[in-house]
């Protein structure tokens, strides 16, 4: 029926054969509904001309028009075009009777049926996804904790014979959870700048995540698809291979850039947690509040000289002062010392203080 089907002759490459044929004949498919595509709009396009005379010469030879002479000149003109574009569409009714079958001229789709289930609440959805997310997080972490080893091992390799022959051997480790891991471990390597060793782990994560993309492809179990990889990976065909680098490259573009955010957010992890660490018993933050005094308050906190903060504090604005010497309380530049004197039947209190160095509150 088809002609990928012919038989060939021993010495030839059957398979390279047949992908030809198969080409060869996708192309003449491809350019017989081009041209039958381009023959229909332009008898579509002379069928609206055609009917738009028939309805003005209808409409003049009622009104008995001065215009007749032309349109019926017209129309002669258009019938010997019409009896031409008749022989245009037999021409190609019979091109396509002639046309070779194959598996794609005589299969049509007969019927076709389409279901939409009910949709499900939205709160259904986030919990099922939740949950789903949460399955894979614990199945990764046990598979991690049971073979991250075994993983490691597989990661240094750098032959893909051997390769091939280690996961024949462990072909548990031809799953999402050991290239997830390889995806993990080369953004660790990312960010502590070993990028040597991350460019050769990475390299054995695509090949693992081609691996699985074959199987999906194939709709078979992963761990079948070891020996068919390595075959056509060993002896890749130069758009395979292509395909293989352009891939590889883009993922290890995508570590870098995944490396340099999460140190990033470890950084202003790090800088939030020193920041509340330095907070005064007001909650500001004594670098803060220092950077908004003024210049002169500023040295008198430098060289912690108190005389010389009483005589600027004197000097300037009273509202002034007080707000900023309450900023420095709250935020522990300055630290109260409350000391209570009996004397007989009185209480006294006499309140001194002294400067702190900023982000050293003094308790």
């Amino acid at each position: 029926v088809s002609d990928d089907e012919d038989d060939t002759h021993p010495n030839i490459d059957t398979p390279s054969l047949f992908r030809w044929r198969h080409q060869a004949r996708l192309e003449r498919d491809a350019a017989w509904k081009k041209e039958k595509a381009e023959f229909e709009g332009k008898y579509k396009v002379f069928l609206q001309k055609y009917n738009e005379l028939k309805k003005r010469l209808n409409e003049a030879q009622q009104a008995n028009s001065s215009d007749l002479p032309d349109l019926l000149a017209e129309k002669a003109k258009l019938d010997v075009e019409d009896r031409e574009w008749h022989e245009k569409e037999e021409e190609m009714k019979k091109k396509e009777r002639l046309r070779p079958w194959n598996i794609d001229t005589i299969c049509h789709e007969g019927k076709s049926k389409t279901i939409i289930n009910s949709a499900t609440l939205k709160h259904e959805d986030a919990a099922t996804s939740e949950a789903s997310e949460e399955a894979a997080i614990n199945r990764l972490k046990d598979f991690v904790k049971k073979h991250n080893k075994t993983i490691r091992k597989f990661g240094m390799f750098q032959k893909p014979l051997d390769s091939q022959n280690f996961l024949l051997e462990h072909p548990f480790l031809v799953c999402e959870e050991t290239a997830n891991q390889l995806v993990l471990w080369c953004i660790d390597l990312a960010m502590e700048e070993k990028y040597d060793l991350m460019n050769h782990v990475s390299h054995q994560c695509i090949v693992m995540q081609f691996m699985l993309e074959l199987a999906k492809s194939l709709k078979c179990d992963p761990r079948a698809c070891v020996r068919p990889f390595f075959a056509k990976f060993m002896n890749p065909e130069p758009e395979y291979q292509k395909a293989f680098d352009d891939e590889l490259s883009a993922f290890r573009d995508r570590i870098r850039a995944r490396a340099k955010v999460r140190i990033e957010e470890a950084m202003m992890k790090l800088e939030e947690e020193e920041r509340e660490k330095r907070l005064g018993p007001g909650g500001l933050d004594p670098v803060e509040v220092f950077d908004t005094l003024p210049p002169a308050l500023q040295e008198c906190f430098e060289k912690k000289d108190v005389e010389m903060l009483k005589t600027v504090l004197c000097g300037m604005d009273p509202k002034d002062a007080e707000y900023h010497m309450k900023r420095c309380v709250d935020s522990g530049l300055w630290v109260d010392n409350v000391n209570k004197e009996e004397d007989g039947e009185e209480e006294g209190k006499e309140t001194t203080g002294s400067p702190a160095q900023p982000g050293q509150p003094t308790e």
